[in-house]
């Protein structure tokens, strides 16, 4: 059973900056591409950033980039997010994701792509 826990949310000023970190465990972390995908109230859950399983290519959407660097540690089973210049609309509980498919050679931003889902992490920026 493949355990995904993340940690690192909370609430920050406008113009501020968070990390976020998720531990994988129970599967072989290296060979998936993990994801980070948010949801705002009343919103649908959207892809935020995506790195593939050895970590050389990466994917973000259009309203983080440049402000957001996701990373990960294979050798610790952890994949990370560091969240800079963060803005009020970025508002929204975060999540870890791991890709169902191993050595998948085209990042997803699908989210049913991605079939372990961690428990979320609660983001609030402040105006």
């Amino acid at each position: 059973q493949v355990q995904l826990v993340e940690s690192g949310g909370g609430l920050v000023q406008a113009g501020g900056s968070l990390r976020l970190s998720c531990a994988a465990s129970g599967r072989t972390f290296s060979r998936y591409a993990m994801g980070w995908f948010r949801q705002a109230p009343g919103k649908e859950r959207e892809a935020v950033a995506v790195i593939s399983w050895g970590g050389g290519s990466t994917y973000y959407s259009n309203s983080v980039k440049g402000r957001f660097t996701i990373s990960r540690d294979n050798a610790k089973n952890t994949v990370s997010l560091q969240m800079n210049s963060l803005k009020p609309e970025d508002t929204a509980v975060y999540y870890c994701a791991a890709d169902s498919t191993a050595w998948r050679l085209q990042l997803s931003a699908q989210s049913d792509q991605y079939d372990y889902w961690g428990q979320g992490t609660q983001v609030t920026v402040s105006s």
